[in-house]
């Protein structure tokens, strides 16, 4: 088109209005090229979009496929059709080794590039100083082993015992486990050992039983030992809970949480005589002593808890009361 002044002359005859001047006109038509350019650029973009996605999972399938699919891949191939087990057996091995290998190397090639990372950052670190010169940086090796030796400077004669030390605390606490672990097996050891129980069956009348048991065993399990016993004799047993039956020594109901092993330990008394000792016999001695007390120890009665509720109000059931380690039964020496 041919510019002259307020007009535009096209080829085709028709006429434009355009009012500016003829560099306008130029800028004007450079713009209208620039877009159509884009536009074809965009177009090019759109499709070749268009094709990379027309792919599908194919072209993801190939952009991640790892070494070890394809080891997968290849043993399919080769087991195809007939194939011994034993055939099959070895390329399967010969897969799976295949693909460990394969692991491995990329473990390790892992672990390198964490270590050179590892020794870039220590790098980059370590020149992160105020050193402005070689000088200054021997100067400061030669002052670092320097700064290690102040604990050899401290004065010997002052006693430092009081000062908190990491060492000493860590020697300390080590002695304190290997005791903690030595005194807990001999504690073991005790409870697997066997002692008699001299034990009577109580419905009114006596019926005295001796039995072996480790110490560490619970009264209600002792309970359930002595009720197996004594079901064969006495029927009204056979449908009794270990629950609802009591141990009752020296006037004292046990509970059966307690063991043997408790009751020896913390050298336990009863109202009537010792919980620790779990035989029959009297104190006999030549001189008496009131300031002594007898040294008798008594059968432990067993007796169901329907019995104890039918007669806790008649002797003598009315002496008995449930243990209690804190509460003081008198005094209590053994000469």
């Amino acid at each position: 088109p041919k510019s002259t002044g307020w007009l535009t002359h096209t080829h085709t005859g028709r006429m434009a209005h355009y009012k500016g001047t003829a560099a306008e006109g130029n800028r004007a038509a450079k713009l209208a090229r620039d877009r159509e350019a884009s536009k074809k650029e965009f177009e090019r973009l759109k499709k070749s979009i268009h094709d990379e996605n027309s792919g599908g999972l194919t072209a993801m399938d190939k952009a991640f496929k790892t070494h070890s699919t394809s080891v997968e891949d290849r043993f399919k191939a080769s087991t195809v059709g007939l194939v011994t087990a034993a055939d099959f057996k070895k390329k399967r091995e010969l897969a799976e080794r295949a693909i460990m290998n394969e692991k491995r190397i990329r473990e390790r090639a892992k672990a390198k590039i964490k270590k050179k990372r590892k020794k870039a950052r220590k790098k980059a670190l370590a020149s992160l100083s105020f050193a402005v010169g070689d000088g200054d940086e021997d100067e400061d090796e030669d002052e670092r082993p320097k700064a290690k030796k102040k604990k050899s400077k401290k004065c010997p004669d002052v006693d430092t015992s009081f000062l908190p030390d990491k060492q000493r605390e860590d020697e300390e606490q080590r002695l304190r486990n290997e005791l903690k672990e030595k005194w807990t097996s001999k504690q073991e050891t005790m409870k697997k050992e066997i002692i008699e129980v001299t034990y009577s069956y109580w419905d009114g009348t006596g019926h005295r039983r001796n039995i072996e048991v480790p110490k560490g065993l619970t009264v209600v399990k002792f309970l359930e030992r002595c009720r197996r016993e004594l079901c064969d004799e006495f029927h009204e047993l056979r449908g009794v809970s270990p629950e609802n039956l009591m141990y009752i020594k020296e006037d004292l109901i046990i509970p059966g949480t307690y063991s043997f092993y408790d009751l020896i330990v913390s050298k336990a008394r009863g109202k009537s005589g010792p919980l620790f000792h779990f035989d029959v016999h009297d104190d006999v001695r030549l001189e008496q002593d009131t300031r002594i007390e007898k040294d008798e120890s008594h059968a432990g009665k067993i007796v169901t808890r329907a019995y104890y509720e039918r007669n806790k109000h008649i002797f003598p059931v009315n002496r008995w009361e449930i243990y209690d380690p804190k509460k003081t039964y008198g005094k209590y020496t053994i000469r």
